[in-house]
């Protein structure tokens, strides 16, 4: 049997893709030396972006499955090098497009990105609960999805999302961890321990911006940020960093909760943002015999979307209840979300149905090419 041709093996690498770019190793330079002899043994030099990648297990074994499978490869050898400086520059470039380096890439014109904040009035209401699982599950539906965990000083994500890594960086470039089909950054992957956060506003902006122009996110349908509780200065940074932000408002059925809730979803008058709705969790609990406890009273939900509707001068719907559920809280704490770990669960089929309501909404059109050519008359 003949040994295969260059352009077969540089094919078959075509199909392995950097688990962190998510782009396949032939279209970001990633393949060096690749040669194979008359018998059909096969050598392959895979440069990583950085020495210590996380993955390069990972890029070795699908280089090696991909050439395998091409006919006529008798054996594989494959070699892990590292990109030069300039290859590393080359690649920012390309990754980047031609967009300038500190852009955010959301608050482009041409983006097609939904971004949705996850804002509450008060802690305590399962904001970071309610984000994490509807990232998995919009994730689940074929969307690309991203999260930032925003809650700078009360970061969960990373545990509730199962993340086991920190990002890896390329020169000024973050590449965001993936975990359950979500790509995922916070300050918790930067912070040794179990330290606290102590900064002040400007530096939490700074935090905030880095998170949206440092991090190499690639074409993602929706992002969502887990924003800290009340109006303060990350809230007012969204606004500033990615005008066309929309939020979505956290809260309990109990009335206390309910009105500074609505104080959360108020401040779109001022930011000139949209409240795509409002969930309400810990709604009831569903005991053996079928009926349910209300627990924290009944109604909130219902009163702070009616409240905003006049509030912002558009409507604004309870998108959704999501019950007391053990299984959901067991699924924070060993980041597997309810949505894919028990997902007949009553939380878990509240939160898919919130998921596939917020899924089925279009990207829009700003800056899609629309096909469309111009006739003379």
């Amino acid at each position: 049997m003949a040994a295969p041709t260059r352009d077969a093996l540089f094919e078959a690498l075509s199909t392995v893709e950097d688990p962190e770019i998510h782009r396949p190793i032939t279209d970001i330079g990633m393949v060096g030396d690749l040669s194979c002899d008359d018998s059909g043994a096969v050598s392959v030099t895979v440069l990583l972006t950085v020495s210590g990648c996380p993955l390069k297990s990972t890029l070795e074994r699908d280089t090696r499955q991909a050439l395998a499978g091409v006919e006529g490869v008798t054996s594989v050898d494959v070699k892990l090098g590292v990109m030069s400086d300039e290859q590393r520059a080359a690649l920012r470039q390309q990754l980047r497009g031609g967009q300038a380096e500190r852009e955010v890439p959301f608050a482009r014109p041409d983006s097609l990105t939904r971004v949705y904040a996850v804002a509450s009035g008060k802690g305590g209401v399962g904001k970071s609960s309610v984000t994490s699982n509807l990232a998995v599950a919009l994730a689940e539906q074929g969307l690309t999805v991203g999260v930032v965990d925003a809650d700078i000083y009360g970061f969960s994500i990373p545990r509730m999302l199962g993340v086991d890594r920190a990002p890896t960086q390329v020169d000024d470039m973050i590449m965001p961890p993936e975990a359950q089909g979500v790509r995922v950054i916070s300050v918790g992957m930067f912070v040794p321990g179990n330290q606290p956060v102590v900064w002040r506003g400007p530096m939490l902006h700074r935090a905030l911006q880095q998170f949206l122009s440092d991090v190499y996110w690639g074409d993602l349908d929706v992002l969502l940020l887990d924003l800290p509780p009340g109006t303060g200065d990350v809230a007012i940074s969204v606004a500033q960093l990615i005008p066309g932000t929309e939020i979505i408002v956290v809260t309990t059925p109990q009335q206390a909760a309910a009105e500074v809730a609505e104080r959360a979803g108020a401040i779109a008058v001022q930011t000139h943002q949209r409240v795509v709705g409002v969930i309400e969790n810990m709604s009831w609990l569903e005991l053996p015999d079928g009926s349910r406890q209300e627990l924290f009273g009944s109604g909130g939900g219902h009163r702070v979307a009616e409240s905003l509707t006049r509030i912002v001068g558009h409507d604004v719907p309870l998108l959704g209840q999501i019950p007391l559920d053990m299984k959901l809280r067991e699924g924070a704490d060993k980041g597997a979300p309810v949505v894919s770990s028990a997902a007949d669960s009553p939380s878990g089929v509240a939160l898919r149905g919130i998921a596939r309501s917020l899924g089925s909404r279009s990207r829009g059109l700003s800056g899609r090419k629309l096909g469309l050519t111009p006739t003379s008359r």
